[in-house]
């Protein structure tokens, strides 16, 4: 079960109550930009992998969390977010749709880099040159 409301959603979130079989990409791109409206970036990514984590962890899957992917994509919807005026989280949603492509950081890490287990474990920047996040 999970609530439809930002602020229901972000509190599931954070209490452990979102089942991760229900937690598609979208969720994970809203959750990231009310996190970002609430908090300072470093502190939006320790809320953020801290809830990540746990939800691998209650599908019995805690491997299948990775650090590169949750601090590039935040860091991605911060810069959105702060880039531009955006009414709520639907119009940042309607305005960047490829956002909500799960496979987006392919565009600025090579396939390889993401798969390793140093990208699973800590933050790596990209490996592509010529490419920014803007």
């Amino acid at each position: 079960m999970r609530a439809s409301e930002p602020a229901g959603l972000l509190a599931d979130f954070e209490a452990g109550r979102i089942d991760p079989a229900s937690f598609p990409h979208r969720d994970h791109v809203r959750v990231s930009y009310e996190l970002l409206e609430r908090h300072s970036f470093p502190e939006a990514l320790l809320h953020l992998a801290r809830g990540l984590r746990q939800l691998a962890a209650k599908a019995g899957r805690p491997e299948a969390y990775h650090e590169t992917i949750t601090a590039a994509f935040l860091a991605v919807i911060g810069e959105r977010r702060l880039g531009d005026h955006y009414a709520d989280w639907q119009d940042f949603a309607a305005r960047n749709p490829d956002l909500l492509r799960k496979r987006l950081l392919e565009e600025f890490y090579e396939p390889a880099a993401l798969q390793s287990p140093v990208a699973r474990g800590t933050f790596i920047l990209p490996r592509r040159s010529g490419k920014q996040f803007s």
